[in-house]
C-alpha cells in the first residue's frame, strides 16, 4: 500500500485511505517503522551478524543446531527456533555430511561370489541349500 502511495504521489494519502478503509494511523504506523524498526528487528539484525560470523567461522558448515550451541556457549540467550528463521532469512545453511555419497561399491567379481549361484562350498561345489546348481 506505501508503495502505491510512493508511485503515485498525485492520489494523495488521505483519500486512498478511505477509499480502502484503513485508518490513517495504520498508515502512519508502517511508514514509521520503514524509518526506524523496533526493538525486536533491531536485535534480529545484530543477532544475524553474530549468526553470519559464527558460521563463517565454521567455514559454512555449521547449521542452526551449532550456531544455537556456540551462541549458548558465549553467553547469548536466544532460542533455537530464533537461530532457524534467522539463518533461514538470511539463506545461510550448514552442510549434510551424508548428502551426495552413494553406497559402497563393490568390485562384479566380489558381487559374483554372493549370489545363490556362485555360492558353492569350495569342498563339494555344492552350493549349501541341496540344489548341485
Amino acid at each position: 500500500m506505501t508503495a502505491l502511495l510512493d508511485a503515485h504521489p498525485r492520489l494523495g494519502v488521505e483519500p486512498v485511505l478511505r477509499e480502502l478503509s484503513i485508518p490513517s494511523s495504520t498508515y502512519y504506523r508502517w511508514r514509521q517503522a520503514e524509518t526506524e524498526p523496533c526493538e525486536r528487528r533491531r536485535q534480529d539484525a545484530e543477532l544475524t551478524g553474530r549468526i553470519r560470523e559464527v558460521h563463517a567461522e565454521s567455514g559454512g558448515i555449521y547449521g542452526s543446531p551449532r550456531v544455537h550451541a556456540v551462541l549458548k556457549r558465549e553467553g547469548v540467550h536466544v532460542a533455537r527456533k530464533r537461530v532457524e528463521r534467522l539463518m533461514r532469512q538470511a539463506d545461510l545453511t550448514g552442510i549434510n555430511p551424508r548428502r551426495n555419497k552413494g553406497f559402497t561399491r563393490r568390485a562384479p567379481d566380489a558381487d559374483r561370489a554372493l549370489t545363490w549361484s556362485g555360492a558353492t562350498s569350495p569342498r563339494t561345489g555344492r552350493t549349501g541349500c541341496g540344489s548341485p546348481t
